[in-house]
């Protein structure tokens, strides 16, 4: 049998759909979890992947992490960053929806006012209640997401998702951060 030219539509193909969840249902699913996978990339351009914990304030994520590991150095030499975030939907089995963005990553000593403050109000238990701030090499890392937050899955039902997986991107756009920003 023939394969339809692109574009084209029969009764057996459904038509496609754009799953966009709103702003607030990405904010809800990226904080009720703690584990992303972080890419940087190296001073000659090669690509360092690696998974870690992170707390979530908003849409920015903040990291903890030595200031002489991989991640940080290529930080320091490169603040563009790629993150995506897996959202398991069932215990077991069936495809993860996921949340991913490029974001500007920025160093932090664990003195930054924000860090403090933050410390103090409890409000980044996920990196801090392992022993993280005894390390004197360490350091956090807050990620702001750029333009737009690009999903997979999230906000589909989940059989639609099963049944029809080639559509069920999302986006996202978000509003510049700063009045500066050339967005």
């Amino acid at each position: 049998m023939a394969r339809p030219a692109a574009g084209v539509f029969t009764d057996r193909m459904p038509e496609p759909t754009h799953y966009s969840p709103d702003l607030d249902n990405v904010v809800k699913a990226v904080t009720r979890r703690s584990f992303c996978m972080l890419a940087t990339v190296s001073p000659s351009g090669r690509p360092h992947v690696a998974g870690v914990l992170y707390q979530a304030i908003g849409t920015t994520l903040y990291v903890n992490m030595s200031r002489d590991g991989r991640k940080a150095r290529n930080i320091a030499d490169n603040p563009h960053v790629a993150v995506s975030i897996p959202i398991r939907r069932l215990p077991v089995g069936g495809p993860p929806s996921t949340v991913q963005f490029q974001g500007r990553a920025e160093i932090l000593g664990f003195d930054a006012p924000d860090i403090v403050r933050m410390g103090a109000a409890g409000e980044l238990k996920n990196i801090t209640s392992h022993g993280e701030l005894d390390h004197p090499d360490g350091c956090f890392v807050r990620i702001t997401p750029l333009r737009r937050i690009t999903t997979y899955g999230l906000g589909m039902p989940l059989l639609k998702l099963i049944r029809d997986p080639l559509h069920a991107g999302g986006t996202v756009e978000l509003a510049a951060q700063d009045p500066g920003d050339p967005r």
